[in-house]
């Protein structure tokens, strides 16, 4: 009689081809430091794919507050604005910066992973830099923010 239960080789090819399914696309580039789109020598907007569209998403997505825009779902950006004024010790501040991160970057089927956080006060803000891998493997280093404005 057939086995009526799924096997952990059909958990792995589900899995696998999930992976496979995850579309990448395409990204305008911005230009963070600048705050501007960055331009070809033919004036059009510099464009990005895969990877670097990835990456392109993940850090806008840190610099975007969360429920502030209409454009985005709810789903999109981070809440950093009120922890800074909070009282609460640097360290619950630290790892509220990482859970947060976490949740704002995992919202995107291409993150698989973020992790290797390092934080660096300076005065009452605190600056970031985490590792983010994505479903093939790749991995990029990014920056971020929780500014006390």
């Amino acid at each position: 009689m057939a086995n009526l239960f799924p096997t952990d080789l059909l958990v792995e090819e589900s899995m696998e081809q999930a992976e496979e399914e995850v579309f990448f696309g395409r990204s305008w580039r911005f230009d963070f430091d600048a705050g501007e789109f960055i331009m070809t020598p033919t004036g059009q907007v510099a464009r990005s794919e895969g990877k670097e569209a990835w990456v392109e998403w993940c850090r806008k997505a840190l610099l975007t507050e969360r429920y502030k825009h209409l454009v985005y779902s709810r789903n999109y950006g981070q809440e950093f604005e009120e922890l800074i004024r909070s009282s609460l010790p640097r360290s619950v501040i630290e790892m509220e910066i990482k859970r947060i991160a976490i949740e704002t970057l995992m919202s995107d089927p291409r993150t698989a992973k973020v992790d290797r956080f390092a934080c660096e006060w300076r005065g009452e803000s605190c600056y970031f830099t985490c590792v983010i891998s994505n479903v093939h493997d790749e991995t990029a280093e990014i920056q971020g923010m929780a500014v006390n404005v």
